[in-house]
């Protein structure tokens, strides 16, 4: 076992959620003029974040939350929607279903992110951008109502089981320098840092979990991702027997990024894993 006090490790700033009396909501959407995008302020800590690769055959998804594998690809071009859903998506679920050993993998969405200098996420005008602020994609409640959504004839029996939300996340060019991803070991993050918060979109509103800092919490990135490596990231899991359930991440500003960096540009697969039990 390596002695994880000596990993090396670059220091970012991190975007927590100040604390607040209201409940916190943020806009899916480009608000309209004279519209407040969230009623969040942030509370910005600069934290060690650890380089993960030599540690990478220890991390798993039931301890730290996330780990990192490799996991080559077929596709040519991951800004095609058709490639990404007709080669991606079964490439992956049989990924997932195998290093998890579910007994089924259902692919929701999937997302593609690049920077761009200046734009907010969520705009008209522009791709998603990566997420500056800590953050996990679901609570204990919107987990299953995922569920319910998506798979509503199933959705009762399959919640008898075991349910894991699973992000895989990989760079569309590498190796990645810019924005990488940085992941907190949901060992080190105790329940009340976690808030339930409104995502609101024009149709619906979903839940996340918003995170406050907490100096015990440790980070780690994987520096220089390449395009045939990729990041599991558990988001949710139903379990309730002390295995990691939510594990908080965000992009950061990494200080030896080089001035001539491409540009981030990533894809993230939203996956809903079941377990008989």
């Amino acid at each position: 076992m390596i002695d994880r006090a000596k990993l090396s490790y670059v220091e970012g700033d991190l975007n927590y959620m100040a604390r607040m009396a209201e409940r916190p909501r943020y806009l899916a959407y480009d608000p309209e003029p004279g519209e407040q995008r969230s009623n969040m302020t942030y509370d910005t800590h600069k934290m060690q974040i650890h380089d993960m690769r030599p540690v990478q055959h220890e991390l798993g998804l039931d301890h730290e939350g996330f780990g990192l594998v490799e996991h080559r690809t077929a596709v040519k071009d991951f800004w095609d929607d058709d490639e990404v859903r007709r080669v991606y998506y079964p490439e992956a679920e049989a990924f997932i279903k195998d290093y998890t050993g579910a007994s089924r993998v259902f692919i929701f969405d999937h997302l593609q992110r690049r920077r761009v200098v200046g734009l907010q996420d969520y705009s008209r005008s522009g791709p998603r951008q990566p997420a500056t602020r800590v953050h996990v994609d679901h609570t204990a409640r919107s987990g299953p109502q995922r569920v319910r959504d998506l798979i509503p004839d199933e959705a009762e029996e399959l919640l008898k089981g075991r349910v894991q939300v699973i992000n895989l996340w990989r760079p569309i060019k590498g190796p990645l320098q810019d924005a990488p991803l940085a992941l907190c070991d949901s060992r080190t993050v105790d329940q009340h840092d976690l808030v339930e918060s409104d995502l609101v979109y024009k149709n619906r509103v979903g839940e996340t979990y918003s995170v406050t800092y907490n100096p015990a919490h440790q980070w780690y990135y994987a520096p220089e991702l390449r395009r045939d490596e990729a990041l599991l990231l558990k988001i949710m899991d139903s379990k309730t027997d002390g295995r990691s359930r939510f594990m908080p991440h965000t992009s950061f500003t990494d200080p030896t990024t080089p001035p001539d960096a491409f540009p981030r540009e990533s894809i993230e697969l939203r996956t809903l894993v079941f377990h008989p039990n």
